[in-house]
């Protein structure tokens, strides 16, 4: 695997990290109006991640930084990391000019470790919408063990790799069209668009993709010492994955409007990693 994949990626990610920003739906001037503020995505996380309050805790993928900044307003001590310079100078921003005590660095996901230490946290983190850019699911999980002290835990909700394999330009029914499972070879895709509000019209269209199944993903944090505490799999996800056959929620989540009951479209999983002697 050559490094392609990672400039295709980090320029679209780059281009539109300032549009994000700007972007209603990741409201910016919420989190500057109100200091109690939290993300939607943090908010619908709150049941299962409860109390944080002191723990050191890390944001693997953090993007422009407002879930960053939620769990820091929730009382972790937050490093956010993320490999777009672009992204995380509008984090920084959104940091200082909330008074927010979070640090931002730039790298790779699979270079954490090296940058940030070993066995540094309580927490590691990872929002929604982060795993398909990377290849390797064992590696990501190398990486979450290693980044993790002894009793630290793992906190994940992803979008559901069933979902991620649904065809979303067929707009009457939900219909497979990607790979379920790990494939070494990307999906490419081309679009000039993103999942937000915007104007904006971009110019970075190429990205690649893989999709991870579930089984995958808690294989590899099993096989990387870590013990499962949690799996959950919901019925919504918090952008218009199928558009034309979703409704939003109160809560600014979208759902099928069809037997919901059909397709998972988020799961979340916790893990931990165990004290030493296994206590």
């Amino acid at each position: 695997m050559t490094d392609d994949y990672r400039i295709l990626n980090k320029a679209k990610w780059d281009e539109r990290a300032p549009a994000h920003a700007a972007s209603p739906d990741y409201a910016v001037a919420r989190f500057l109006a109100d200091p109690e503020y939290l993300s939607e995505v943090v908010r619908f996380d709150l049941p299962l991640l409860g109390d944080i309050r002191g723990l050191r805790g890390v944001h693997l993928q953090c993007h422009i930084g407002t879930d960053t900044i939620s769990l820091a307003r929730l009382g972790a001590r937050m490093t956010g990391l993320d490999f777009s310079s672009a992204s995380l100078a509008q984090a920084r921003l959104l940091a200082e000019k909330t008074s927010t005590p979070a640090e931002f660095v730039e790298s790779d996901v699979y270079d954490a470790v090296s940058v940030l230490g070993t066995a540094q946290f309580d927490l590691v983190f990872t929002g929604i919408g982060a795993l398909c850019w990377i290849p390797s699911i064992d590696r990501w999980a190398r990486t979450v063990a290693n980044l993790l002290r002894p009793g630290g835990r793992l906190f994940l909700r992803e979008g559901h790799p069933m979902l991620s394999a649904m065809d979303e330009t067929h707009t009457d029914r939900p219909t497979v069209g990607y790979p379920y499972f790990e494939m070494p070879e990307p999906m490419v895709f081309s679009s000039g668009t993103t999942y937000v509000e915007t104007e904006t019209e971009f110019t970075q269209i190429m990205a690649h993709e893989w999709n991870h199944g579930l089984g995958d993903v808690v294989t590899a944090l099993l096989d990387h010492g870590l013990t499962i505490t949690g799996l959950v799999e919901h019925r919504s996800v918090p952008w218009e994955a199928l558009p034309g056959q979703m409704r939003r929620d109160a809560n600014g989540e979208w759902r099928l409007t069809e037997h919901p009951e059909r397709l998972p479209l988020t799961y979340t999983v916790q893990a931990r990693r165990e004290l030493a002697g296994g206590e």
